[in-house]
């Protein structure tokens, strides 16, 4: 699977996916499934990557002490909005307001879709940013997704 980043701004990112065959109903399912997962745990501030104390002590973790005081001097790190996923061909669309998560969320993001790719289905290419000239974007994509089920 290959990964592209084009002009990324977290408060209006595309995210494309191409598939090596035309999806399947079903897999198409399991790429909203991943997609829906991923904004709603940035949605309540999962990638804040100000607060990573588990990682930051390493692989010895029993007993560790986790301090709640750390997490509460941080930045809100919250995702804001996306868009339904869109499906044309070999394609697959969906689009962001990332507000204030950080880019650990996108390293999160394209861990699962790797690994999901190896697992299940195959993802040629994933893109972050940008637009695909042969699927041209909404000028004003925010009005054009605030109806979205996630708002």
């Amino acid at each position: 699977m290959q990964i592209q980043f084009r002009e990324c701004d977290f408060f209006n990112l595309w995210i494309w996916i191409q598939f090596g065959t035309v999806p399947s109903t079903m897999e198409q399912q399991y790429i909203d499934e991943i997609l829906n997962s991923w904004f709603f745990l940035g949605k309540l501030g999962g990638f804040n990557a100000e607060n990573l104390q588990v990682q930051d002590t390493g692989l010895e973790i029993s007993y560790m002490h986790y301090d709640d005081a750390p997490a509460d001097d941080t930045l809100v790190s919250l995702m804001h909005n996306m868009s339904a996923v869109e499906y044309e061909g070999l394609w697959a669309r969906c689009w962001f307001d990332l507000g204030t998560s950080d880019a650990l969320a996108l390293d999160v993001l394209l861990n699962a879709l790797k690994q999901f790719s190896n697992d299940y289905v195959a993802i040629e290419q994933v893109i972050v940013g940008g637009e695909n000239e042969d699927w041209p974007v909404p000028e004003n994509t925010q009005s054009d997704v605030l109806g979205s089920e996630y708002n």
